[in-house]
Parts: C-alpha cells; structure tokens; sequence
C-alpha cells in the first residue's frame, strides 16, 4: 500500500545523492596533466551540475572540447567512480521513498554509463536510471517516470521540476546556498537530504 503523496520521486546524482567532487576534481586534474593547461580544480568542483562540455569550454577551446569529453569520458570510470562517496542522508531518503511505497528515479547530467556505474557503486536501490539530461531537459524523463517531485542542489533541478509540474525539492548541498534556491522559485528548500524523509512524510498536496 502507498503511503506517500508520489507514485515516484525524482533525485539529481551529483552534490544530491552522490559526493562526486573529489572524483571530478582527480579526472580534471589527470586531463591537465595530460595536455599540460592549467585546470583549477578547486573552482570546477564549486561549479558541478551543467553538462560537462560547457565546463571544458572555460578551460579548452571550443575546437578541442568534443575530445577532450570523450577523454575526460573515457578515464572517469576507473578514477572519478572509486573515489565517490554518499552524501549525508542519502540512503535514508531513498529508504523513505520506498519505505512509503514509491519508486525512486535517478535523473542526472552525467551520461548514462557513468551515472548507472556511480548509482551501481554506491549500492544505491533505484527503479529507473536517466542520465545525459540538464535543466528543463529532465522534465521528459520524470514526466515519464510519473515523478511528483524532484530533489536536486542546482537551480537547473528546479527548472527539471518545473518542466515536470512536478514539486521542486532543493537541497543546499552544492553551488547554491538555501538563500539562492528560495529565491529561483524552489517550492522546499532543505539544508541536506538528512531533513528530507520528515518533510516527505509531512506533505500533504494542496
């Protein structure tokens, strides 16, 4: 019996379920030394949630960011994935999610293989994989998927949410502070997934 108010729930990868910066910060580092530019790692991982090419293009010209994607691509599997870890409160969430008698979707930015494989890693216990998607792009896929609401820490998971008419959970877990999220137009702003099984559990639709 569903408890719940969702028949499913969505969730961002990156900086909402999974810790992916130390692991974005070595491949970038590794393709810096590679090609010998200058990469600040430190600035990458504040900027984590657009599609990749468009942080290449801050550090390569646009003629050699298609390679070095593909690069950058190729090495993530057995240098980012190791070095992933759970963000605060992860599993919990998910277990409130099932627990209540939902489906749990992943949609995320990164590309197929290496969400499946993080997801994979982390032993996370999901219904539906998406990846390759950003911003309103994700509505389609949680559409979809029958998500009534999507968790994700960028300003472009709650244009995913929006696109979805589905309710727009942000967590103050990556570039955007609580401040931030509020003022693009989440619904809920919670400082991290440790808050969100009571909020679930509360929500009752208007």
């Amino acid at each position: 019996m569903r408890d719940l108010a969702f028949e499913a729930v969505g969730f961002d990868l990156d900086l909402t379920l999974a810790d992916t910066r130390a692991g974005i910060g070595a491949v970038y580092a590794a393709l810096a030394a590679e090609t010998g530019v200058p990469i600040d790692t430190d600035l990458v991982v504040r900027r984590i949630g657009p599609p990749l090419e468009v942080e290449l293009a801050y550090w390569f010209p646009a003629v050699d960011v298609p390679s070095m994607a593909a690069r950058y691509r190729a090495i993530y599997a057995d240098i980012a994935v190791p070095a992933t870890v759970l963000m605060p409160g992860a599993a919990a969430a998910l277990d409130a999610v099932r627990r209540g008698g939902g489906r749990v979707i992943v949609v995320s930015g990164k590309n197929q293989a290496d969400t499946e494989r993080t997801v994979r890693f982390l032993g996370l216990e999901v219904d539906v994989v998406v990846g390759g998607l950003f911003g309103a792009d994700k509505g389609a896929a949680l559409r979809e998927h029958a998500a009534g609401a999507y968790i994700g820490d960028h300003t472009g998971d709650v244009d995913a949410a929006r696109a979805a008419s589905a309710v727009a959970v942000a967590v103050a877990t990556g570039a955007y502070d609580s401040a931030a999220l509020s003022a693009y137009g989440a619904d809920v702003v919670l400082p991290d997934l440790l808050t969100f099984p009571e909020w679930l559990g509360g929500f009752r639709p208007s």
